[in-house]
């Protein structure tokens, strides 16, 4: 809600929200390219064309789904529209000046913007980093009760139990054996 005026806080916030929106990998969200971002009535459909878990570049579409108190996808339809981006990569940097450059970020920055902004809010950065919007996503949903089937077609991940430590820990008191007993 707080995000810097200008074409650095349209940016940062399209990106938070749609890496956590989408269960993104650092490099996947760089890696984005406006021809990835199809927009649809629930809200965008994004393809990935290649992650850590497809390495030989099969890719796979996810939905990106409207938000009601911060919307992930009109935040990307701003960015995009006010950097004048019709093609190539969605997030790049930005030049001293308000200069949109070409090139894209690197993996590296998108773990620097997490850091910056949770620092804005007075959390410490140390305990952030790129993963958090990931981890952030999948935590939340297990706390909200979605499926792990549903979390699974967002986040893209092979194997259950790699995602369930996301969801033990969001659910580390839900349905306790011991509630109740003392």
């Amino acid at each position: 809600a707080n995000m810097p005026v200008g074409l650095i806080g349209l940016r940062d916030r399209a990106l938070l929200l749609h890496g956590f929106a989408g269960a993104f990998r650092r490099s996947e969200l760089v890696a984005l390219d406006v021809a990835d971002i199809k927009e649809a009535e629930a809200g965008l459909r994004v393809y990935i064309r290649k992650s850590k878990t497809d390495q030989e570049g099969q890719g796979i579409t996810i939905g990106i789904a409207l938000g009601t108190v911060a919307c992930p996808v009109k935040a990307v339809q701003a960015w995009i529209e006010a950097a004048g981006i019709t093609e190539g990569p969605v997030f790049r940097s930005i030049a001293k000046g308000g200069r949109v450059s070409s090139m894209r970020l690197s993996d590296r920055s998108v773990a620097d913007i997490v850091k910056r902004h949770v620092s804005r809010i007075g959390l410490d950065p140390a305990l952030f980093g790129g993963h958090s919007l990931r981890a952030g996503f999948l935590t939340s949903a297990a706390a909200k009760g979605a499926s792990v089937f549903k979390m699974i077609d967002v986040s893209r991940h092979k194997s259950v139990d790699t995602l369930r430590g996301y969801v033990r820990d969001a659910e580390l008191f839900r349905d306790h054996a011991g509630a109740g007993l003392l």
